[in-house]
């Protein structure tokens, strides 16, 4: 078991959901079940699968929980890139949210090597 409110990655991905919250805020009331819904279940993956993982008794059951929270950030980056393209979200504001996805899927990635190298190590 993982300290969570320790864990850089997870705490990353609560600031992401967050900003997702307000970027959807804006959306047309039309979007609520739509990309507002969608892109805000996206985002709040992340993190709880991260966390779910984290709570986990091996090493093994949180990578899988990272890789379904790495599949979550590709699914809310396509929602965004939607919205951006109906302009429904600024440019900017997409920016940036890529920029954080971004970082916190190459994030993931190493995250997932590092326990790939525990994993085989016990193979060992």
């Amino acid at each position: 078991m993982n300290n969570l409110k320790e864990l850089k990655i997870w705490n990353k991905a609560i600031n992401l959901a967050v900003d997702v919250y307000k970027a959807t805020s804006t959306f047309p009331t039309d979007e609520r079940f739509g990309l507002t819904s969608q892109s805000r279940r996206a985002a709040i993956s992340i993190p709880s699968n991260i966390a779910e993982g984290a709570g986990r008794n091996s090493v093994k059951e949180f990578n899988n929980f990272l890789g379904i929270a790495n599949g979550s950030s590709y699914e809310l980056q396509t929602q965004l890139v939607i919205a951006n393209r109906l302009d429904i979200l600024e440019s900017e504001i997409l920016d940036l949210l890529l920029n954080q996805i971004d970082e916190l899927q190459k994030m993931t990635y190493g995250f997932q090597q590092m326990l790939n190298k525990k994993i085989n190590m016990k193979k060992m």
